[in-house]
């Protein structure tokens, strides 16, 4: 079984449009072979999206994550030790928190965001 950490517009993709996603994704994501995490942080990052109106989505964002029935994972003391850890390659805290998880939990990171890769942080492309 292989463990993945979904990023937030992938997570956004599933939940609204799966066919964005590139095969590989949607495959992953689909399958009930492997283990599917939404991090918290994802959850707060589009919270704070939607309430300054720069993100519009079908239904509340608790719900999507909710009905996307991936695990959840909580932020640990870990995880934000380990963003300071990190190399300042990429600015945006949550996406620098999603490698910190995955770092950490031995995750896979499925994002397009391709800064990303540039972390010492297997990545799958969205």
């Amino acid at each position: 079984m292989s463990r993945f950490l979904v990023d937030s517009h992938p997570l956004i993709w599933w939940a609204t449009d799966p066919s964005i996603l590139s095969d590989e994704a949607r495959i992953t994501l689909a399958g009930g072979r492997n283990q599917v995490f939404a991090s918290h942080a994802s959850a707060w990052e589009l919270a704070i999206k939607e309430s300054r109106g720069k993100l519009v989505l079908p239904a509340p964002s608790e719900s999507l994550l909710a009905n996307a029935r991936f695990h959840p994972l909580p932020i640990t003391l870990a995880h934000i030790a380990e963003v300071k850890a990190l190399p300042f390659l990429h600015k945006d805290p949550f996406d620098r928190l999603l490698v910190a998880q995955a770092r950490v939990e031995k995750l896979t990171l499925i994002t397009r965001d391709a800064h990303l890769a540039l972390y010492d942080v297997p990545v799958l492309a969205a």
